[in-house]
């Protein structure tokens, strides 16, 4: 048994792409991408474990100017 096709249309669409996006399809990136904000900017407490001292200058030196 043969399953039946539909030819495409060699028509492009009128106005362009037809292009519909869920609410969540964007709301649910804009509160990761939120949440991760949050949690970097909350940081400032946490020191990382390094033997080098440079790399943690370096970081302290990122974050003092980020919070000008």
């Amino acid at each position: 048994m043969s399953a039946h096709t539909h030819p495409r249309s060699t028509q492009p669409a009128a106005g362009g792409i037809d292009f519909k996006l869920p609410w969540w399809g964007v709301l649910l990136p804009a509160i990761a991408f939120c949440a991760l904000l949050a949690l970097v900017v909350g940081s400032g407490d946490a020191h990382a474990v390094s033997a080098d001292g440079t790399l943690t200058h370096l970081v302290e030196r990122i974050q003092e100017t980020l919070s000008r």
